[in-house]
């Protein structure tokens, strides 16, 4: 039994264009809504949660749907190919507003007001209240900036699902493991692109530059992405090879003949599991978004550097651990190798409390390095945790309950972490996510269920290929 990597990394595309637009949001957004617009950190927060508000109703929705699609493009293609290119359409309608909001910004003479005295951080809260008023004399800028940004939110929430769940279609479950690695894997090669392109772009060089070139060369990248998928991918003609491959394994599960295999419900114990690994999703990307939500807006207006190469290298370490992480897992069980990746994030968010009181930009690095490869070793195990107690029918289901749990976390982190932000300081910016990420570590060391099951080598060939 053997992935086929030639198929993964082409079902990969469809995350590789995911990945890319979150990259470009992430990092673009936040600095729009703070410095182009003046919203605090609590109100933008909100803003950048409304994409995970829609994904808890929508995601396990259309999840659902894509199972019951039969169509000659198979069960998910039709969603990837629509959603994609909406997103593209309304990701670059949003740059008209904001260029024509920052014009008004810089008619009134904000960002020629200079710092004086004042520290960074008080600097960056005054340019931050002259344009909340400029932002408040002309409130349709707002109103129409957000109201654009929902359709892009809702149409990457219309494929995001769908996406994920092809994975889990076309490999076998003792694969999973191995075969997230190898989607993540694109998915970070996505994201790493983005973040090159913000660097030719200078995005974190002015805050009051615009980003109408870097939104369009993001989003040809995305239709680059898609191009390549919907050219290569063969869902349906690949999903009937894994049924093959699963009835000649011998992975059928085996139920009560007068109850289908796709209906058998949980046991109380794998229910039981199931919600405690949801619950240790959940908390972790509390943690984690809330560093990524506002990392842009810290590193920019408070540290004062680069934010794109600190993430190239923390999405750089994830890409050499994703292959390796797969290995351990099959070696040593996704749960272990997940609390191992749990440890590295801590210590890692712990590490990046001390930031702000060394110059050198240099001592970031291996924290960020440390970061990835946490994030990695859990992304490449936990989603395979939650489909592995999938039934044949309930893929796109299941995808859309580790979503649920994902963006529930991120509908609260971004506007507590901010509240916290606006009436402590950024000191809370690190100690908040390291927390959260800690309190992962206790509700996964109780899961019981969801390792995949270790099949027995065939041939002395097979013992050349490390199986998940």
């Amino acid at each position: 039994m053997k992935l086929n990597y030639k198929k993964t990394i082409l079902v990969g595309f469809a995350f590789f264009l995911i990945s890319a637009f979150w990259q470009a949001y992430d990092a673009i957004v936040p600095l729009i809504l703070t410095n182009h617009f003046g919203l605090k950190q609590s109100i933008s927060g909100f803003v950048m949660s409304l994409d995970n508000i829609l994904a808890v109703f929508m995601l396990p929705i259309f999840g659902g749907i894509s199972d019951k699609v039969c169509s000659k493009y198979g069960k998910r293609t039709p969603f990837i190919f629509i959603g994609s290119i909406a997103a593209v359409i309304a990701f670059i309608a949003l740059t008209f507003i904001d260029n024509a909001q920052l014009a008004k910004v810089i008619a009134a003479g904000v960002p020629a007001v200079e710092q004086g005295a004042l520290s960074d951080e008080k600097y960056a809260e005054l340019i931050r209240e002259l344009t909340m008023e400029v932002t408040l004399a002309n409130p349709m800028g707002i109103v129409g900036f957000i109201a654009t940004l929902l359709v892009v939110l809702i149409a990457m929430a219309t494929f995001r699902s769908p996406a994920v769940a092809l994975m889990p279609d076309v490999t076998v479950k003792p694969l999973r493991s191995k075969g997230n690695a190898i989607i993540n894997l694109m998915g970070t090669a996505g994201g790493i692109i983005v973040l090159v392109l913000g660097m030719i772009f200078g995005t974190s060089k002015n805050q009051f530059m615009q980003y109408s070139w870097y939104i369009v060369a993001v989003c040809c990248v995305m239709l680059l992405g898609l191009v390549i998928f919907i050219l290569t991918v063969k869902e349906n003609k690949w999903a009937k090879e894994m049924e093959e491959e699963t009835k000649a394994l011998n992975l059928e599960e085996t139920v009560d003949e007068n109850e289908p295999t796709e209906k058998r419900k949980l046991s109380k114990p794998e229910f039981k599991s199931l919600m405690l690994i949801l619950a240790s999703v959940a908390l972790w990307y509390i943690g984690y978004n809330a560093i990524t939500s506002k990392y842009s807006v810290y590193a920019t207006n408070i540290l004062g550097f680069d934010y794109n190469f600190t993430l190239i290298l923390a999405q750089a370490a994830a890409v050499v651990a994703y292959i390796p992480v797969g290995i351990i897992a099959s070696k040593f069980g996704r749960k272990k190798t997940i609390l191992a990746g749990v440890a590295m994030l801590s210590l890692a968010f712990v590490c990046g409390i001390f930031l702000p009181y060394f110059d050198n930009v240099i001592i970031t690095y291996p924290i960020f390095a440390l970061a990835g490869i946490g994030w990695a070793t859990i992304n490449v195990n936990s989603f395979p945790m939650v489909v592995e107690l999938a039934k044949g029918g309930d893929v796109g289901k299941y995808t859309g309950f580790y979503y649920t749990a994902s963006m529930s976390a991120q509908i609260v982190t971004p506007f507590l972490s901010g509240l916290l932000i606006d009436n402590i300081g950024w000191g809370t910016f690190f100690p908040y996510a390291a927390i959260f990420v800690a309190l992962a570590f206790v509700t996964m060391f109780f899961v019981k269920h969801g390792d995949s099951k270790p099949i027995a080598k065939k041939s002395v060939l097979e013992n050349f290929d490390i199986d998940d």
